[in-house]
Formats: C-alpha cells, sequence, structure tokens
C-alpha cells in the first residue's frame, strides 16, 4: 500500500519546524530551545501534493506522560501505514535513542534522519552512518535543514519509500550504551564542551549571565535614544501637516484637538519611544536564543526555580517578559504542568518590560547618579537598573513560591531541558525575524488600545465641570491615598491612563502636574529633573516610583495575551491584583520606615 503521510518526529529543538517549512513551503516560528513546537502542524509535500506532511509536537518518548507525548503516541498507532521520519541532532543523537527505539517497536515504516550533520563534524563529532544502518535495520539519511538545498536527502528518500510496500514489522531493541561506542565519536576537546564549561560552570555561570544582562540593558539604553528622538522630531513635523489638513477641510476645533493632540499624539508617542528599544533588544534575544545561551541560563537558574516550586522553563519566559511581558507570557506555553505555566503567567510582569525602562532609567539618573559624569552615568545607571531588576526576579521568586503551596499547588520539581549545541547564528535573517515577528507585532497590539486611550486622556484633561477639569478631580480624589505609598495623585493617575502602554506614564504626570490639555514631553532629563523636584519628588518618592513601576498591572497588551492563553478573567484579575498590591506594599513599607 502506498504511503501518502508522512509524520515528523522528534525531540525539541531538532530542526523538525525548518525541515516541515522546506518540506510544504509553509512558515513556522524556529527558535534555538526546546518546546517551541507545542502544536502538531500539517501541510502538503510541496514535491507530490497528494502526500501529507504532519509535524508532531517535540516529545523525548513515547510513554504519553504528558499531552504532547499522548498525541504523538496515539497519532502513531492509527496512523502505522504512515511513514514516520525520526529527526536527529547529529550534535546531540543520544537525546534521540529513546524515541527511536520506541518508534521502532510499533513500526518499522521510519527513515532515522540526522539534521546538522556538517556542523556536528565541525565539532569534532563522527557518527558512522552506514553502521547506524545496519545497526537499526532502517534507512538512515542526513540533512542541512538551515541550508538552501540541505533537505534533497529527505526529499528523495520521501519520493521512494512512498512508491514501495515495507510490512510492518516492530524492531528489535537498542543497546544504547553499545549503539553510542559504535557509532559516535566526539571529541572531548571541542569548542562546544569549553564554552558549556564557561557557561554553565557554578562559578562563572550565574556572574557571566548578570554581565549579559546589564551589558544588554546599557546597549539598550544608549542605542535606542537616538532613533527616538529622530521618530519623535519626525512625528511632530507630520503632525504640523495633519493639524494645517483639519483646518483646511474646516473641522471643528475641538474634533482638530481630539485628533492631534488626543489620538495622534498618543499613538506616535508609543511608536517612538517604544519601537526603538524594542528593534535593539529583541534582535539581540533572538541572537542569543538562536546561539543557544538561553537553555543555559535555564540551567544556571534551575536550583533557583526549584526552590521556588516552579519550571525551570520559567527562566526563558521571563528572559522574554524583558523585551515584553505579552511575549513572555505566550513563551510560558513551553511549560507542560498546567499549574507551573499558570504560575510563570501570573508572575512574568514583576519582571520589567522595555516599555518601563524609560521611566525606570530616568528616576536613576536624575535622583541617584546626576552627581557623576555622562560616561560613567550611563554604566552606573545600568548597574543601578540590573541591581532593581534583579530585586523584582527576587521578589517573583518568592510570589511564585507562594503560588506553589498555596492557590497553585504543585509537586512536579523535574527539569528536563534540551541543551541544544552552540550555533552560529544568522544574524541579519534574525535580526529581521525578530523585529517583525516580535517587536512589530508587539507595537500593532499596542496601537490598537493606544487610540482609544488617546481619546479618554483628551477627554479627561479638556472637560471641564466647574472651574477645573476630570483629571484635576481625579487627581486630588486620588492624593490622600497616594500619599500612604510615597506617592501622589498626578502619579497614580499617571499609572492608570498609562494602562494602554508604559511609555506614556511620565507625560500624563507632567500633563497633570502643569495643567495641560495634552501629553508633556520634556526636552532633556535635566528638565524633567527641575519639573519633578518643583513638585516634591524626593529620593523617596523617586524610589517609591520604581518600585510601583516595576510592580504594577501589565499593559493592556499583556493583560489581552493572559486571557488569551488562559481563557480566564480569573486568572487576567488575578494577574492585575498580584503585582499592584505587591508593589503598594513595599512603597508603604519604604515610605513609612525610610526616609531619603
Amino acid at each position: 500500500m502506498s504511503k501518502k503521510t508522512i509524520i515528523l518526529l522528534g525531540n525539541p529543538n531538532v530542526g523538525k519546524s525548518s525541515i516541515f517549512n522546506n518540506l510544504t513551503g509553509q512558515k513556522q516560528h524556529t527558535g534555538n530551545w526546546s518546546g517551541k513546537t507545542v502544536d502538531s502542524a500539517v501541510g502538503l509535500f510541496r514535491k507530490d501534493k497528494a502526500i501529507k506532511i504532519v509535524d508532531l509536537p517535540g516529545i523525548y518518548s513515547l510513554k504519553a506522560a504528558n499531552a504532547e507525548e499522548q498525541c504523538s503516541k496515539e497519532f502513531l498507532l492509527n496512523n502505522k501505514d504512515g511513514l514516520v521520519i525520526v529527526i536527529a541532532d547529529a550534535n546531540c543523537i543520544c537525546k534521540s535513542l529513546t524515541l527511536i527505539e520506541e518508534t521502532l517497536s510499533i513500526t518499522n515504516n521510519v527513515i532515522i534522519c540526522i539534521n546538522q550533520y556538517k556542523s556536528a563534524l565541525k565539532s569534532g563529532i563522527k557518527i558512522d552512518i552506514e553502521k547506524m544502518k545496519r545497526l537499526l535495520s532502517v534507512p538512515v539519511i542526513t540533512t542541512e535543514a538551515t541550508e538552501k538545498n540541505g533537505i534533497k536527502n529527505i526529499e528523495n528518500a520521501i519520493q521512494y519509500s512512498t512508491s514501495i510496500n515495507i510490512p510492518i514489522i516492530p524492531n528489535t531493541k537498542i543497546k544504547k550504551n553499545e549503539f553510542l561506542e559504535e557509532v559516535i565519536y566526539e571529541n572531548k576537546n571541542s569548542a562546544q564542551i569549553k564554552l558549556d564549561k564557561l557557561f554553565t560552570s557554578k562559578v562563572t555561570g550565574i556572574p557571566l549571565m548578570c554581565v549579559f544582562l546589564a551589558l544588554i540593558l546599557y546597549i539598550t539604553i544608549i542605542g535606542a535614544n537616538y532613533p527616538s528622538e529622530l521618530l519623535s522630531k519626525m512625528f511632530a513635523s507630520f503632525g504640523e501637516y495633519l493639524t494645517s489638513f483639519l483646518e483646511y477641510i474646516y473641522a471643528p476645533v475641538w474634533l482638530t484637538s481630539l485628533i492631534t493632540q488626543g489620538i495622534y499624539r498618543t499613538v506616535t508617542w508609543v511608536i517612538s519611544v517604544m519601537l526603538p528599544p524594542m528593534a535593539i533588544f529583541f534582535p539581540i534575544f533572538a541572537l542569543l536564543e538562536n546561539f543557544g545561551y538561553l537553555p543555559r541560563v535555564a540551567f544556571n537558574l534551575d536550583n533557583v526555580f526549584k526552590k521556588a516550586n516552579c519550571s525551570g522553563k520559567q527562566a526563558l519566559t521571563m528572559c522574554m517578559g524583558f523585551g515584553c511581558n505579552a511575549c513572555g507570557v505566550t513563551g510560558c506555553r513551553i511549560i507542560s504542568n498546567e499549574n507551573q505555566r499558570i504560575n510563570a503567567i501570573v508572575t512574568n510582569n514583576f519582571v520589567p518590560c522595555n516599555g518601563r525602562f524609560p521611566t525606570l532609567i530616568a528616576m536613576i539618573t536624575i535622583f541617584m547618579t546626576s552627581v557623576f559624569n555622562s560616561v560613567l552615568k550611563s554604566l552606573i545607571s545600568a548597574l543601578i537598573l540590573t541591581g532593581f531588576i534583579l530585586l523584582s526576579i527576587m521578589v517573583s521568586m518568592l510570589i511564585s513560591r507562594l503560588l506553589s503551596v498555596t492557590v497553585l499547588k504543585n509537586n512536579t520539581k523535574d527539569f528536563v531541558m534540551e541543551m541544544p549545541k552552540y550555533r552560529k547564528p544568522k544574524i541579519l535573517k534574525t535580526i529581521y525575524e525578530s523585529i517583525k515577528n516580535r517587536a512589530v507585532f508587539v507595537l500593532l497590539r499596542a496601537l490598537i488600545i493606544a487610540v482609544p486611550a488617546g481619546v479618554i486622556i483628551w477627554l479627561c484633561a479638556n472637560i471641564n465641570i466647574g472651574n477645573s477639569t476630570i483629571l484635576s478631580y481625579i487627581v486630588e480624589f486620588l492624593d490622600p491615598f497616594a500619599k500612604l505609598f510615597g506617592l501622589d495623585g498626578e502619579i497614580m493617575i499617571g499609572l492608570i491612563l498609562g494602562f494602554p502602554a508604559n511609555e506614556i506614564v511620565i507625560p500624563i504626570i507632567l500633563m497633570a502636574y502643569s495643567g495641560s490639555t495634552v501629553l508633556v514631553d520634556y526636552s532633556s532629563i535635566n528638565e524633567l529633573g527641575a519639573l519633578l523636584i518643583n513638585n516634591g519628588w524626593t529620593l523617596t518618592t523617586a524610589i517609591s516610583m520604581i518600585i510601583i513601576v516595576l510592580m504594577h498591572f501589565p499593559c493592556s497588551t499583556t493583560c489581552l495575551t493572559i486571557y488569551k492563553e488562559t481563557k480566564s478573567i480569573k486568572w487576567t484579575l488575578f494577574s492585575i491584583i498580584l503585582p499592584t498590591v505587591t508593589g503598594l506594599l513595599l512603597c508603604f513599607i519604604i515610605n513609612n520606615l525610610f526616609c531619603f
């Protein structure tokens, strides 16, 4: 019987998605850590549309220990006449032996595909392909999924195997140790092993991780200033043309103000402040991901997360949160345990996204590093910012631990993470895809909320009740409550109206202080400092502001993502309340026990 179904099976991070894309012509996001493919994908073989190709979730075994394994095993049992292509990474074939053995116990309609064969040879790993064929009694081929013509072997194997009949005969068991000794030789002095000794050492692993974090933040801080300023000037110039056009068509004054000073100003502010740091942070993050460093971060933090009774994979979702909490929440899909996944989702917002960096940096620069020269100021600001981020991580771990023994009880402590080999990332492709798939995606979602937010902000600042605006009444109402936490009503209204995007919090605060009817910009950090100090800010206010910015409700984009990932209003509201209460509690302690 001709086999019309091709089943792609393999461990996470062996190149399955890349091979599927090449075979079908479809596009799936691929990354260099395990767990990326959490759902099966189906496509048609581009060289023969009568052949269906199914990409099953990345798994380590067919023991049905989780949903992915159960789904894969059931599919194999129900499609024994299909051709199974088990994909293994040449750099770590030993990880795939269990899956190969279990697959061969079901059917011998199998092709073993050794991916990244050339990179393994360069790393000092030699594989005897002919001996593998004899020992396994099935075809064994090599591929290079990342190269243009790297999958010709697998295409030829599919076309040949689907044209012949092979009896379904389960194979014998593999003696793993003997198998590895006979077919695989690895150079123990390879660069891969040396890098792992450096990046995962108990002595150098975590310190290097902190250095990389500080360096990334420093590059993001310095690099985002210039494009942000350029975008602001460009939007300001175009705003003048927009105003002239509205006046030319005799639009009502209030409508012109609403469009230009409300909607347009809010939307362009979000773009000019939000896009540059994302366009820097996400590519750097993606390069580290594709290089293979991020799984080492999870490995280094494994013990910390075990003490918090959480999945070690939460370290990866936390790292994603630095770029955008919405991306971090989506990344929690890689955590198979449901309670651990919810735990990671509701605590992800404790890690500051790039949208909060401008406010944090401004507070640090004005109130903590103003006495230093410009070069030293940026470096010390980055170090202080790193310290506050480490504080937020510690609080996140404490909250995660508390949740794991109360509302999200979890007794699972095992952490399985594929440690992919280091590989040279394709720099230009990585930068392009990270900006397109992450930065632009997040920005567009934020802009959807920014439009109505611009309307609300304008209405609050322009509608008068008696002699005061709605904004003034809200500020006056919030002020006594805010004072308990070392803040004031203007700061509170800035945080509330900044719900669409953290980037507009400071402009709203300045608008409230000045009594302006539009968002207020500042020409320099010194001008901003003078404005804040003139309105009663002290070092205590600045520290309280930093704490509440680090720990308050997620932005609208993240809240929407939380709801989509959990399908629960309860967990969405919990994700809003939890960090806000935690942040206010810390601010209360600082304001009442310390006075700077």
